[in-house]
């Protein structure tokens, strides 16, 4: 009978376990959300000429940016960031819960050793003094309803949504030392444009110094050119400041202290690429970290409403309990007579828990539907960010061309006033004029490059580009 009871057992825990390898999950397959994209960006090239597999992002920034000196920084923050450092350390953790969810389909495994005394009353019943036991004892779930699976589902999506988090720091990181580093060249260049400026108000305040001596002009005249050369000389620490500022910035984003940062190459030498093939809004869904990481929350999220279901459902368990028990420590580990074992196989289903099962399953359903939202609102957001380069790009290469002819222009016309001045056309009033417009539309033009070089790093940025 004990054989046939025995046989019994084994052949449920058979049926469970094929049962369980061949189970559907209660909830459908996860499916990507639809979003209608257009078909190319507003301000790019028609979708005739836009090719997905023809994209800026898919270049390595090693590939993007010309200039060594910036590609050694970034390669410097790349490594050391501390920002970048704690997003590799999300995905330690992120690995640490995927292996465990792996797992999910094995048995529990416990070991226990224990020794029991009893010191019963004299008028009380009589037990045992003393009992030793060594057990192992296992517990097996059979994933008939993809609990399990589930669970598993969204223990791997979690782990990829934070590799692309982490890429998605990356790229941020990339085009923020680019940026910072073109914003330092700008400084620098403004810094000797003022330097350069104050020298030839320098001259020109000597040469009204002359007339004055020579009685051509007025004391007003020395004082005003003056003033303008003093207005020039007080931007300069300025500009200073703001140099050791971003210096310190970038440092910073290099993981290391504050202090200099070395660059060898003028300004207005960097070459900007600016005609590099876009591709297409959907190729956002592979090249943009950010956008990928949204659909791996949504997978997550329909991952955890499978278990929230599931939970509704019945569980199959089968529990095993083995080892030695024995009235004295020396027949502990005498067999047969002291091993003993519990086999059992039990189906629980959930009947009333004050309505937190459901509660659970309907609030997943939410965050599902939350997730999702979140998904379509980050490729809105790609494509918009996109789109606003592309517009900034094409309008800021307008205003340098423009403000290019301008400093030519007021440098003829700075020229043009001091032979006029000397010669006694031209007043001195005129002559500060053409001085002053002529500082402001090169610091002016400096700082549109800067403008130009950054809104490249930054439609790279947003095209996906910079974790390659």
């Amino acid at each position: 009978m004990r054989k046939k009871t025995n046989g019994l057992i084994f052949a449920f825990i058979r049926f469970l376990m094929f049962t369980s390898l061949g189970a559907c999950g209660v909830t459908h397959e996860y499916k990507k959300p639809d979003v209608a994209l257009p078909a190319s960006y507003r301000g790019g090239l028609p979708a005739a000429a836009a090719h997905a597999d023809s994209d800026m992002a898919l270049l390595p920034y090693r590939s993007f940016f010309a200039d060594a000196t910036l590609r050694a920084l970034i390669d410097t923050a790349v490594v050391n960031n501390i920002d970048l450092q704690v997003a590799l350390k999300n995905i330690d953790i992120a690995q640490q819960s995927l292996n465990s969810a792996k797992l999910g389909y094995l048995p529990a495994l416990n070991v226990s050793v224990q020794n029991t005394r009893t010191n019963p009353s004299d008028n009380g019943i009589q037990t045992t003094r003393q009992d030793y036991v060594a057990s192992a004892s296992a517990s097996w779930e059979a994933d008939i309803w993809g609990k399990i699976r589930s669970r598993n589902k969204s223990a791997l999506a979690s782990y990829l949504k934070t590799e692309e988090a982490t890429k998605a720091v990356r790229t941020r990181l990339v085009a923020d030392v680019a940026s910072g580093y073109y914003n330092l060249l700008m400084l620098d260049s403004q810094l000797d444009i003022s330097r350069k400026n104050l020298a030839l108000a320098d001259t020109t305040l000597k040469m009204i110094g002359f007339q004055y001596t020579a009685g051509q002009v007025t004391l007003l005249a020395v004082q005003q050119q003056e003033a303008s050369r003093q207005s020039i000389a007080l931007s300069i620490p300025v500009i200073e400041q703001k140099i050791a500022v971003q210096e310190n910035a970038l440092s910073t984003l290099c993981g290391r202290m504050p202090g200099t940062v070395n660059r060898d190459k003028s300004f207005f030498s960097l070459k900007v690429t600016d005609d590099l093939p876009l591709g297409i809004p959907s190729a956002l869904l592979q090249n943009r970290p950010d956008v990928r990481a949204a659909e791996f929350a949504v997978r997550a999220a329909h991952a955890d409403m499978g278990e929230a279901k599931a939970n509704l459902y019945p569980s199959f368990t089968v529990m095993a309990t083995g080892g030695f028990d024995a009235l004295k420590s020396s027949n502990w580990f005498s067999t047969p007579g002291s091993l003993f074992s519990y086999l059992q196989g039990g189906v629980l289903q959930p009947v009333f828990q004050r309505g937190q099962l459901k509660a659970k399953f309907e609030q997943s359903k939410i965050k599902r539907e939350q997730s999702e939202l979140e998904f379509k609102h980050s490729l809105l957001k790609a494509v918009e960010e996109v789109s606003n380069a592309l517009v900034q790009l094409e309008k800021i290469k307008a205003q340098e061309l423009i403000a290019e002819e301008r400093v030519a222009t007021l440098q003829h016309a700075v020229a043009n006033a001091s032979m006029l001045f000397q010669s006694g056309m031209a007043t001195y009033l005129e002559v500060i004029v053409a001085q002053t417009s002529a500082l402001q539309a090169e610091l002016s033009l400096a700082d549109i490059r800067r403008q130009h070089l950054s809104i490249m790093a930054e439609l790279y940025r947003s095209l996906g580009g910079g974790w390659r």
